[in-house]
């Protein structure tokens, strides 16, 4: 299962790193919802890991970035999710407390499923709005990656 993951983050961080680099080449896009949606995608992935480690994130979960720091936070993200994948159990339960203030319980390996989930999702939506503003889609389908 750890290999699944590892391939999955993997796939995830370069995916997001196309849509960035998408972002840094037309630089005027980066505002409204393309903003708060590349920003909510990068911020909940710090958020659930910080969740994991049992430590504070440094991001809201609304907070918008900035489109120098986009690389380093995915980069960051990807290289804590890849830790966390290897120094601890994946069936251990977490329980954090949600940006509403209520608690729960998850097991690590549903957390790092819905990290990926939840980037391809948001990744779509972004894709999507690029493409309205006209630019050809990016290619992200896990497919394309593996060839």
């Amino acid at each position: 299962m750890k290999s699944f993951f590892q391939n999955s983050f993997e796939y995830t961080h370069h995916c997001n790193q196309q849509v960035i680099d998408t972002l840094i080449g037309h630089p005027v896009l980066f505002k409204g919802k393309i903003s708060v949606l590349t920003s909510h995608t990068l911020n909940a992935h710090h958020i659930w890991n910080h969740r994991i480690l049992g430590a504070l994130p440094t991001f809201s979960v609304w907070q918008e970035l900035g489109l120098k720091q986009l690389k380093t936070i995915n980069t960051e993200n990807f290289e804590k999710s890849i830790h966390i994948l290897h120094q601890i159990q994946l069936n251990e339960n977490i329980s954090y407390t949600n940006s509403k203030g209520q608690a729960y319980t998850n097991s690590v390996v549903d957390i790092l499923f819905h990290i990926i989930n939840h980037s391809t999702y948001h990744r779509g939506q972004l894709i999507s709005l690029l493409k309205e503003k006209g630019l050809p889609p990016l290619i992200t389908d896990y497919i394309f990656y593996k060839r």
